[in-house]
């Protein structure tokens, strides 16, 4: 699904799951735990090797028609093939379940070589009629294009006229046709699914897929398990299983690292300082700490609506006024946030994308910037006409205090640390703030029922996706309804510029066009980046000898736009180095030093988010 990482809102009666794992089978065979009563050493066929992530976050859909958290999309890369792939050095398109493909002369006409080396899990081949039926029922169901419509809302006509040969035929040019973030289905088990804004394909085991594993099983809350798929195309993995156990605990599962009972730990989705402090040194572990794709935000609440124009939930009306939005910013000091929060691990947030992504990264303007100045904020408030009652409280226009109430995750701890300044600052200003952290902010969120909340999406390469979830087109066609959008804008002026850069081929006119669009979200107000976090998360090198990062220098490994990491990954008892990697050329090897964003050059950009529990 294209977050990358990334990512949208869920249906609304879409049930929350989780995920998990269990400890790495050579530790602890044998044993049942609370989360994962089945005993471990049925875990993996013949005692095979298992590679064990512990995550801080639950599965929203094992559908990928439905998916748009980090941890559900980067599993559906592992289930799945796409169209193309993102080369994991430098980002560029490499093939995928298609092996080349050209346009035609006015870039309305796609055609796509489909492998004839790729299999489904039960043994059918996969083909073009599998990526044809893919998105002609993500443009005919609205269900189906709930995570990703945005890829096909330009088609005009897909087909296969044989096997090996897949047609795109386009309404007007779209720059994006190299990097549709699509996972590509098996047209002969989904074609059966009756409902598919409902369908969360996690009941019947395996699930069918062609990607580098194969889904074997799964229990909310407890684990999502898949075994290493040994006819892919490109290479088997190295492990037999990769196993993703859920901690609700963070802590918990930092102590489940240092005791070996799994090989991998990225936090929600990044390490505390702390955390990671108290693993630097620590026998048998390796910290990476890198640059990250993501950015953390506050989000605003411009006015929940509907594509019918009805108005939904209860934001509070003062942040409507562009000049309190602000003020509200002006009272935030970043450089705070990045020293004492992210103690360093992470670089002041301007732009919406991440400068990892050098191509599309902006910065405003020295008169542009909404530097941190208390006294210009209350100024600001001031004349909007929210002016202090005699107790020192902002008063708005019904004349009760003001009170913002701020959605922040349960299990994350930079919100509540961030949400504890933000009520000593803009205390400062007269306004209060009420922090609502819940394990479930999704509910409030797409009901439009808070005043501001913790935002942040993993952005891919391609910058399409992340820019598409503030368009008009992504709200939901009515408040019962589910729509692609992140926090409800809508702008005639963003939409146009969305329209014009996702039409332009020249990559140089292409991003500039994007970084007017990071300009224009940037005045509206609505979206406040505070921080780009580094990717911080650990490993034991007792049971992975080399995994790739991505990108090879200075890279993450976990949230990847590939499945490279997990596909890479070499067990340390291996004796081998991986012939996987080698083939591929994907550079293979951990990147433990604290990396600067600072000066690094060259690179390119996303996918989804956090609000709902951290969309991808």
């Amino acid at each position: 699904m294209g977050t990358n990482d990334q990512t949208r809102s869920l249906p609304r009666g879409l049930r929350l799951v989780a995920v998990a794992g269990a400890a790495a089978l050579t530790l602890t065979a044998g044993l049942a735990t609370p989360l994962d009563p089945a005993p471990q050493q049925a875990r993996a066929a013949d005692d095979g090797k298992v590679l064990t992530v512990a995550v801080a976050q639950s599965v929203d859909s094992l559908s990928p028609f439905l998916a748009v958290r980090l941890l559900s999309t980067s599993i559906h890369r592992l289930m799945y093939e796409y169209l193309t792939n993102y080369d994991p050095k430098d980002n560029h398109a490499i093939p995928g379940l298609a092996t080349k493909w050209e346009s035609s002369p006015d870039k309305l006409t796609w055609t796509y070589t489909i492998r004839s080396n790729s299999k489904w899990s039960d043994g059918k081949q996969a083909t073009a009629e599998d990526a044809a039926w893919t998105f002609n029922k993500m443009m005919t169901d609205d269900g189906a294009a709930t995570a990703n419509g945005s890829y096909v809302g330009n088609f005009k006509k897909v087909t296969a006229p044989s096997p090996t040969e897949l047609v795109i035929e386009l309404k007007k040019p779209q720059a994006t046709m190299t990097s549709l973030d699509v996972p590509i289905v098996p047209k002969h088990v989904w074609e059966k699914v009756s409902d598919f804004s409902e369908f969360n394909n996690d009941k019947s085991f395996p699930v069918v897929g062609n990607g580098p594993f194969t889904l074997t099983g799964y229990k909310a809350d407890s684990y999502v398990r898949l075994k290493a798929n040994k006819g892919f195309w490109r290479g088997a993995p190295k492990f037999d299983e990769v196993v993703f156990r859920y901690y609700k605990d963070q802590d918990a599962a930092v102590s489940a690292l240092r005791k070996g009972e799994v090989s991998f730990v990225a936090g929600s989705p990044s390490l505390t300082p702390a955390q990671a402090a108290s693993l630097e040194g620590a026998d048998n572990i390796q910290v990476n700490d890198a640059p990250g794709r993501r950015f953390y935000a506050l989000a605003t609440n411009p006015g929940a609506k509907a594509k019918n124009g009805k108005k939904f939930g209860d934001g509070h009306p003062s942040l409507l006024d562009q000049r309190v939005r602000n003020a509200l910013f002006m009272a935030v000091d970043r450089e705070a946030i990045i020293e004492k929060v992210f103690q360093g691990h992470a670089v002041e947030g301007e732009g919406y994308i991440p400068p990892r992504f050098s191509q599309y990264y902006w910065k405003p303007s020295a008169d542009q910037k909404l530097t941190y100045d208390p006294a210009e904020a209350a100024r600001l408030l001031d004349q909007a006409g929210y002016k202090k009652n005699g107790d020192g409280k902002r008063v708005g226009k019904d004349g009760k205090p003001i009170s913002y109430r701020v959605l922040c995750h349960a299990t994350d701890p930079n919100d509540k640390a961030v949400g504890k300044y933000l009520q000593e600052w803009w205390g400062e200003l007269g306004i209060g703030v009420q922090l609502n952290c819940l394990d479930n902010v999704t509910d409030p969120w797409l009901a439009g029922k808070y005043d501001l909340a913790f935002d942040g999406w993993s952005v891919n390469p391609d910058p399409d996706f992340v820019m598409s979830i503030h368009t008009c087109g992504a709200l939901p066609a009515t408040p019962e309804d589910t729509g692609a959008t992140d926090n409800f804008i809508c702008d005639k002026k963003y939409d146009e510029l969305y329209a014009r850069q996702l039409a332009e081929y020249d990559p140089a006119k292409r991003a500039d066009i994007v970084q007017q669009m990071e300009s224009r979200l940037y005045d509206l107000g609505y979206m406040n980046v505070m921080a780009y976090p580094n990717a911080v998360e650990a490993y034991r090198t007792d049971q992975i000898k080399s995994i790739t990062t991505m990108p090879a220098k200075a890279g993450n490994i976990y949230g990847q736009d590939g499945y490279w990491s997990w596909w890479s990954a070499v067990p340390a008892d291996s004796g081998g180095s991986s012939d996987n990697a080698s083939s591929t050329g994907v550079v293979v090897g951990a990147v433990a030093a604290v990396v600067l964003l600072a000066g690094l050059g060259g690179f390119a950009v996303m996918r989804r988010r956090a609000t709902a529990e951290d969309r991808e």
